[in-house]
């Protein structure tokens, strides 16, 4: 789908809690204090900083499904602060594959779920997010205010 706007921003990962529920095999690794299973589900709770032409902050939590290395990721986020100078709320759903080159995905708003300036809010962004930085991730958001 096209839209007639575009923000252009970056994000950062501003905290990162991750819980893994079910472990299949009881096989996985360990980075720092996070057990990532090989095959399992895990839950995260996510904050993350956005600057630019999107500023603001934002909760996510996201579910994984560990699969031996083409790991799907699903979340919800709530966004709150501005879109092209537009203030408010909104909700995106974020649908992925993670490997060990990155993550690639969608971050869809969800209708009916924005508030202020925001509330008329539909858009999408591509993710393709390659390594960890500590710098922050470009994100590029195809946006109309409805």
């Amino acid at each position: 789908m096209s839209y007639a706007q575009k923000a252009t921003c970056t994000f950062t990962v501003s905290s990162w809690s991750e819980e893994v529920y079910a472990d299949i095999d009881g096989e996985g690794t360990t980075a720092g204090e996070l057990y990532f299973p090989k095959r399992g589900l895990s839950r995260a709770a996510v904050g993350y900083t956005y600057s630019g032409d999107v500023e603001g902050t934002s909760t996510l939590v996201y579910l994984m499904g560990y699969r031996d290395g083409d790991d799907l990721v699903i979340g919800l986020e709530r966004f709150e602060g501005s879109i092209g100078g537009q203030e408010g709320s909104c909700v995106l759903r974020h649908e992925a594959v993670h490997d060990a080159t990155g993550v690639r995905g969608t971050a869809t708003v969800v209708p009916g779920m924005g508030t202020g300036g925001l509330e008329r809010l539909s858009g999408e962004a591509a993710l393709e997010i390659a390594g960890h930085s500590e710098t922050g991730y470009p994100l590029v958001l195809g946006y109309d205010l409805g």
